[in-house]
């Protein structure tokens, strides 16, 4: 399917007392603290800009929650939508030692991406994915308490090239309060 194809292509142990503890355990913290930041409601637009489909725009609305198992990491789960075709889309990023392992949708084994390396910054996550023959990374930078930018590129010989680009915009609930006269 058309929008099958381009969305797929759509991831602490430490000795106390030492300085390099300390290092972790503030990486640690940082980490959690970005993947919580980013938990809740996303909506925005993106657009392929190389490729086959280059040009072609869509919609995602994303709901990001942190890994059940209390560890760092995020689960993201909703859909986008291109034209008439919805497609869910979902992503597991999770610690694995000092890097990160997960998926998108199903895999690199069915029809999605493994998450096969990963390190955070303040604002930003950097996953390797792979599928097959394809490598490449996403990039998520948060730009303000309301304001995500996700780049996905692959690299092509020895250069990362973008392939698409969503600005996500966090959804929050707004409950009008009215007065009863």
């Amino acid at each position: 399917m058309y929008s099958r194809k381009f969305l797929s292509l759509l991831g602490l142990a430490a000795i106390a007392l030492s300085p390099l503890a300390d290092t972790a355990a503030t990486a640690a913290t940082r980490d959690k603290a970005f993947f919580e930041s980013v938990a809740g409601t996303w909506k925005g637009p993106g657009e392929i800009v190389a490729g086959k489909y280059k040009g072609t725009k869509f919609t995602c609305n994303l709901v990001g929650e942190p890994v059940s198992d209390g560890g760092t990491g995020i689960k993201l789960d909703g859909s986008c939508r291109v034209g008439v075709f919805k497609q869910p889309m979902s992503a597991l990023i999770s610690q694995s030692g000092s890097s990160y392992k997960g998926k998108f949708l199903d895999g690199a084994a069915g029809k999605g991406l493994d998450v096969v390396s990963g390190a955070v910054t303040e604002d930003t996550v950097v996953v390797g994915i792979n599928r097959s023959k394809l490598n490449g990374a996403m990039i998520a930078r948060v730009r303000d308490d309301k304001t995500m930018n996700v780049t996905i590129s692959v690299k092509v010989e020895s250069q990362m090239i973008p392939v698409i680009g969503l600005t996500l915009t966090r959804q929050v609930d707004e409950m009008t309060v009215g007065s009863v006269e």
